[in-house]
């Protein structure tokens, strides 16, 4: 399998890779009229396939194929003679669960014919002749976005679940979906949970603490220990600023600062300052300096501790892994704040970023920052509805399913509750971290980057690390997380681990009787491919936060008399979730 960058169409000195001549000539008119690619993918994809007609005739024989199978199957469930389905939804498409979908004939015919052509119609774009890998996956993502929405479960006559459901009710089921139209019409969004399902600070974010430092762009919380002796070395968790910080302290139940706390450690988090316009213009490097560097500093002062344990999570975890670099060369070996860190699902080498690299290319950046520039951020909705997108069948149509045509209402869950507490980005941070990191992927390239004066290598790095990667995360791909190790320097220990679950639950994954999940861990060589490392990482029964923790216990140091929160040389800012997280 590649993982140096560089596709397999790269051959006989010819780069494949890059943008063809029907890409070429649709460029300017892309980034004009559609930066997002959402028709002229489809029209590049047209026109590849009639430039390469043999190509064409083979695809259209499969799928040929594929209607002769199907009428075959249609004619044996008219008879009532039993026939093996042709295609079966995947494993996570639960859109047709309900049994009727398969004991029905005529439910099943209306299935099987939508999914043999969804299926035959991505295929087909997938393997367009002619356009770079890029562009077909554009263009079949943005198909399977339509084919998603033109899905018959989407239809109330062509919905039987939505039809029993009207008649068992009496019609009151679409009473009801109509109510929570109008409801979303008037919110101007399908609604995956009720805005008032939770209170921040009386359902979710509930653990004691204190705020304990505060500037223009970030509240330090710092949590009440809960055992008599804390490890000397605090923990910094450094936090996405795309969401606010409570993903990581939700019930009691599910909280990893409760989870720590009670373990002994002293544990300080990052609670980011929704961005308004006039912050339009902090950068990236600010965050760094007024955010990491100022955090850092406080806990190790509030804690008598020379140096804190630095974790990071998503873009949280980008940043801490530029901060690591900086301070390697901003302060001498003795003064690094950093004693060793850990990431959870973080990308460091953007060079394949995920699904999220059909929204990336400088047509759809310029769009982005020409409207940034009027409001002097990027909306949170719009970064909400990007992520969406990206998985419609189940934050989208779902939902539209339930409340519409089912009649449902919304049922608690903290998680998407979170989800949907979006927060802005300031316009130019925004701008530099999309061209900096997933349009040129600097961040791994030796002193590509200057951040706050210094010149940023990740190779200067020789902390120990921990790094986290999650098997189904479609945000941080797990291989692109692991590719950490290549970059920090050979000297610096690592320890990855491959937790199952995706981008939230792979990190929100609590300690439960019986276990839930389970995860793979080793230490990677310097160059060793991850398939060689998975090939011998062990794999263990639920957890990864307990191996964090045997990780951890022996190199934050002994046990020492718990600081005191809000003592005189620290004044009282306020209890915790503070006050950033509450902004809207």
């Amino acid at each position: 399998m590649n993982t140096n960058g560089i596709s397999a169409r790269h051959v006989s000195g010819f780069d494949l890779t890059g943008l063809s001549t029907i890409e070429g000539m649709t460029t300017s008119l892309q980034q004009r009229i559609d930066p997002f690619g959402v028709t002229t993918s489809l029209l590049n994809a047209q026109a590849a396939w009639m430039m390469h007609p043999q190509e064409l005739a083979r695809a259209i024989s499969g799928m040929s194929g594929d209607m002769l199978a199907l009428q075959t199957h249609l004619v044996r469930r008219a008879f009532g003679l039993p026939s093996t389905d042709v295609v079966t939804p995947q494993a996570d498409d639960a859109r047709f669960a309900d049994p009727v979908w398969s004991d029905a004939p005529t439910w099943d015919i209306i299935k099987e014919s939508y999914l043999a052509i969804t299926h035959r119609l991505e295929d087909m774009l997938f393997d367009t002749p002619g356009l770079s890998d890029k562009e077909r996956r554009r263009a079949a993502f943005w198909v399977r976005t339509w084919l998603n929405a033109v899905a018959p479960t989407n239809f109330f006559l062509t919905n039987p679940v939505a039809m029993r459901k009207f008649v068992d009710t009496h019609g009151e089921s679409l009473v009801s979906g109509f109510k929570y139209f109008m409801r979303d019409v008037e919110a101007k969004n399908i609604r995956i949970v009720e805005p008032d399902a939770y209170k921040v600070g009386t359902d979710l974010a509930i653990t004691p603490g204190r705020v304990v430092f505060r500037n223009r762009l970030v509240e330090l919380l710092h949590y009440t220990p809960t055992t008599a002796q804390v490890h000397q070395t605090p923990i910094v968790i450094i936090t996405p600023w795309i969401n606010k910080f409570y993903v990581l302290d939700l019930t009691p139940r599910r909280s990893l600062v409760k989870y720590l706390t009670d373990q002994g450690y002293s544990v300080f988090i990052t609670s980011w300052k929704n961005p308004t316009a006039e912050m339009a213009d902090v950068r990236f490097d600010d965050y760094l300096q007024e955010g990491v560097d100022q955090v850092v500093q406080t806990a190790r002062q509030l804690c008598h501790s020379t140096q804190v344990s630095l974790t990071g999570y998503c873009i949280g975890g980008t940043l801490v892994a530029t901060y690591m670099a900086w301070a390697s060369r901003h302060y001498s070996e003795k003064k690094m704040p950093v004693a060793h860190w850990t990431l959870f699902t973080t990308l460091t080498d953007f060079s394949k970023p995920g699904d999220i690299d059909v929204f990336i290319d400088e047509g759809a950046i310029s769009a982005l920052e020409e409207k940034m520039a009027k409001t002097g951020f990027l909306a949170g909705d719009d970064m909400a509805s990007s992520f969406r997108l990206l998985r419609s069948n189940s934050l989208i149509w779902h939902y539209f399913e339930h409340s519409y045509l089912f009649g449902e209402p919304l049922p608690p869950f903290d998680v998407l509750f979170w989800n949907m507490d979006t927060t802005r980005m300031p316009a130019a941070m925004h701008s530099f971290y999309l061209r900096e990191m997933y349009l040129h992927n600097n961040l791994m390239k030796r002193d590509a980057l200057t951040i706050a004066g210094e010149a940023i290598d990740l190779d200067r790095i020789t902390q120990p690390l921990y790094a986290v990667g999650a098997e189904d995360d479609h945000i941080v791909p797990w291989r692109q997380s692991y590719r950490i190790r290549k970059y920090v320097n050979v000297k610096a220990p690592v320890r990855f681990v491959l937790t199952t679950s995706g981008h939230i639950f792979g990190v929100v994954n609590a300690v439960v009787n019986p276990p839930r999940r389970s995860f793979w861990v080793a230490e990677p060589e310097r160059n060793e491919h991850f398939e060689q490392w998975f090939a011998r990482a062990e794999k263990k029964t639920g957890t990864w936060w307990e191996d964090w923790l045997a990780w951890l216990a022996p190199q934050c140091g002994p046990l020492v008399d718990a600081p005191e929160v809000g003592n005189k040389n620290w004044p009282d800012l306020g209890p915790a979730p503070g006050t950033y997280v509450l902004e809207k």
